[in-house]
């Protein structure tokens, strides 16, 4: 009986242990930076249209004779709504965030756009005419 089983190959529970530790360890590292890179993947469809909305603007200004100017928008006008830059629903629509999810506010010389969404970003992402961008995760 004792040939029997020194001829035994296999794992001792010992070492399956210590792998089932290192697995969860790795685990408990991965996930967090995981939701991260999920949460910054969604937060580029947001960025992408403040970008495109960016460009409008410019376009708007430069167009805009005999003096430069952004077009008139009191907090919180959405920004299809805003007469002069193009830009129609359809055009912000996307998979995480929708039209009404962004907003202009504006006047001659600057603007700041903002885009909300409680359920991917902590804090508005905002895109001022510096092309500065603010808020988000």
């Amino acid at each position: 009986m004792k040939k029997f089983f020194k001829n035994q190959k296999g794992f001792t529970l010992v070492e399956l242990m210590i792998t089932i530790v290192i697995v969860g360890i790795l685990a408990a590292v991965a996930v967090p930076i995981y939701t991260a890179n999920i949460k910054k993947a969604k937060m580029s469809e947001c960025d992408a249209a403040l970008g495109t909305v960016r460009t409008a603007l410019r376009v708007y200004y430069a167009t805009n004779d005999p003096s430069p100017k952004y077009p008139t928008a009191a907090a919180g006008t959405l920004v299809s709504a805003v007469s002069g830059l193009d830009i129609s629903a359809a055009d912000l629509a996307g998979k995480y965030f929708e039209s009404s999810n962004y907003t202009l506010t504006s006047a001659d010389t600057f603007y700041t756009l903002k885009c909300t969404n409680t359920d991917i970003l902590s804090t508005p992402r905002t895109l001022n005419e510096l092309g500065a961008f603010g808020g988000g995760l």
